[in-house]
């Protein structure tokens, strides 16, 4: 028997001894002594009554005292189910079946975000507590009774190695504060997760499994290990999945992280990894292109290493090579469709379907030379259409072209401009060797350098012509497959040299200034335009001495050669004094005034007298 049953025992000996028979006199005594023990004695009425002796009222009352110091005793250290019958503001009343109501504090029921747990006609845990409300409804204690299954089921779950279910409660330093059916426990950061998080709000109201890894019930102190229990469910994972984990297999798994070269897949309790570039048939520039952290995707077992329990994993090996066929699906000349998916320096990558991918140069986006850059044509995104140039299933390539789908402006472009015709346009670029002159959009000459001027020996085209300037020039030539259109300003004038050569011949004497003295000769302007070169050997005066040239003077020069091809003409001041003695002696032979003959006396005394006159 325990203290409450003794308890029990000696109330209920108390609560009757009023109506146990109490002799008043020896001889009652006596005679009580001598009654048998079974045979109880009859009061007839009050007046047989012993003094002293209780009525069945008071035994009545006294049973009732006995039995409600029983309940209250053991209602304080024994859980009681309840009902709620209505939340006050500041408290809950509960119908424990006894003579009044039992009230609770509120804040008891409440969960983390301050909200009741519990509804009127739910049933609830309680405990009684000592002592009664002002009103005369009993104490209960939710907390008490909570915290009394509650201490049974962590002991249990610490003993067994169980896993237990808690609620993250407030984030507290070093870790966070978790709720166990009514008792706190404390959850260390360093246990939160598999691996160390910095967020650990995040984790608060959640429930979460634990295990029980330190208890000191008599201090109330309970240290919880959420991974503990994830490794526990970690190794059963990876277990069962190593049992079925070979290459070729085909698995289900779920994106855990990505990298710039590829994504971590969950397979359950071990992860596998999925390089970028066995994602996709065709080009990725990042992984998220195609898959986002928490994506369940199926994979492919391309490698497993079971002793460093390595896995390598495919997600386009599910999936035929697209390659394969890609030559008879898209025949060159063939007009596709698809979407650009990536603009660079030198063109457009669009995809014709999931693997499939062709390159439209800048060179064949437009028949103009002008675009600077494709992102002036087309951007990412834009559904384009294209006619195949190139298939290279090998290299895994196609060749594209955008410009080939509109006319050529340039296969028309002889009709237009017949070659002699004169033509109107901008200046568009300058260079060493010429200018580019736009006729029309996307159709630009060149004028070479050599082209600018017949008069002048024109070093860079700026000294003409302007950027921007409008001109007339003349087409020289047009060759369409190679898009070349020659121009000329100078012919719009007559040719100098040609003019030249058709007004003079061998043997004429022209004045011309001496321009450039070089080491061989020297260069004389005889016409606008018009160069010729007189060599050392022909710089010689009359007695056939050498003399120099001035540039800038005028000279008399007599033309000794004449190349029209080559616009050459060669002079010499030599055959002019030739020419001139020639003269000189047909004068002196043939006088206008003179009758009779001359002799060579005569003409020597002649030129002494011109000599002397000069």
């Amino acid at each position: 028997m325990n203290l409450l049953d003794d308890n029990r025992t000696h109330a209920f000996d108390s609560a009757t001894s009023t109506i146990t028979e109490q002799p008043s006199s020896p001889t009652e005594r006596t005679s009580a002594a001598a009654r048998p023990p079974d045979q109880p004695r009859l009061v007839e009425s009050p007046e047989d009554k012993p003094s002293g002796a209780a009525s069945s009222d008071d035994f009545a009352s006294a049973l009732e005292s006995f039995t409600t110091e029983v309940e209250e005793t053991e209602g304080e250290d024994r859980v009681i189910k309840g009902q709620i019958l209505k939340l006050t503001p500041t408290h809950v009343m509960v119908d424990i079946g006894a003579k009044s109501e039992g009230m609770l504090p509120l804040a008891e029921v409440l969960d983390h975000e301050g909200k009741p747990r519990f509804q009127p006609g739910d049933e609830i845990d309680v405990m009684r507590e000592k002592g009664e409300t002002e009103e005369g409804y009993i104490n209960l204690s939710h907390l008490r009774a909570q915290r009394l299954r509650a201490w049974d089921a962590i002991e249990k779950a610490y003993n067994e190695q169980q896993p237990i279910l808690a609620v993250a409660v407030e984030r507290i330093k070093g870790g966070l504060t978790v709720d166990i059916m009514g008792v706190r426990a404390f959850l260390p950061g360093s246990q939160a997760d598999l691996r160390p998080t910095r967020n650990l709000d995040a984790l608060r109201g959640q429930s979460l499994k634990v295990a029980i890894i330190k208890l000191n019930k008599k201090r109330g102190n309970v240290v919880v290990s959420r991974k503990q229990v994830l490794e526990g469910e970690q190794t059963e994972k990876r277990s069962k999945v190593l049992e079925h984990l070979s290459e070729g297999a085909s698995l289900t798994g779920v994106v855990k992280n990505l990298t710039d070269y590829g994504a971590f897949v969950d397979l359950g309790g071990i992860d596998g990894l999925l390089h970028v570039t066995d994602m996709s048939w065709g080009r990725l520039t990042h992984p998220r292109d195609l898959v986002n952290v928490g994506d369940q995707i199926q994979v492919k077992v391309l490698k497993f290493d079971k002793e460093k329990q390595r896995v390598s994993l495919g997600f386009k090996q599910l999936t035929p090579d697209p390659w394969l066929d890609a030559e008879h699906r898209y025949p060159v000349g063939a007009r596709v469709q698809g979407r650009v998916i990536s603009v660079t320096d030198y063109g457009a990558f669009v995809e014709l379907e999931q693997g499939i991918e062709g390159l439209v140069h800048v060179s064949e986006m437009t028949w103009s030379k002008r675009m600077k850059h494709p992102s002036k044509l087309v951007n990412v995104g834009d559904q384009v259409e294209c006619a195949v140039l190139n298939v290279n299933p090998q290299e895994r390539r196609i060749s594209l072209g955008m410009r080939q789908l509109a006319p050529n402006p340039w296969d028309a472009l002889q009709d237009r401009y017949p070659v002699g015709a004169t033509v109107e346009g901008r200046v568009r670029n300058l260079a060493d060797f010429g200018a580019f002159i736009e006729i029309e959009d996307g159709i630009d000459g060149l004028v070479h350098v050599s082209n600018l001027s017949w008069t002048k020996r024109v070093k860079h085209p700026s000294e003409v012509l302007k950027k921007g300037d409008r001109v007339k020039a003349v087409v020289l030539a047009i060759e369409p497959d190679k898009r070349r259109l020659s121009l000329g300003v100078k012919q719009l004038q007559p040719d100098v040299w040609e003019t030249f050569f058709e007004q003079h011949r061998i043997g004429d004497v022209l004045r011309g200034k001496a321009l450039r003295i070089a080491s061989f000769g020297a260069f004389v302007e005889i016409a606008d335009g018009v160069e010729g070169l007189c060599h050392n050997s022909e710089v010689v005066d009359g007695k056939g001495q050498p003399f120099s040239l001035e540039p800038g003077q005028e000279y008399d020069f007599k033309i000794i050669k004449m190349n029209p091809e080559e616009k050459k003409v060669g002079l010499s001041i030599k055959a002019v004094a030739e020419e001139a003695s020639r003269s000189e002696v047909e004068a002196y032979k043939h006088p206008a005034s003179s009758t009779g003959s001359s002799t060579i006396g005569d003409l020597i005394t002649w030129k002494r007298a011109g000599s002397e006159n000069s």
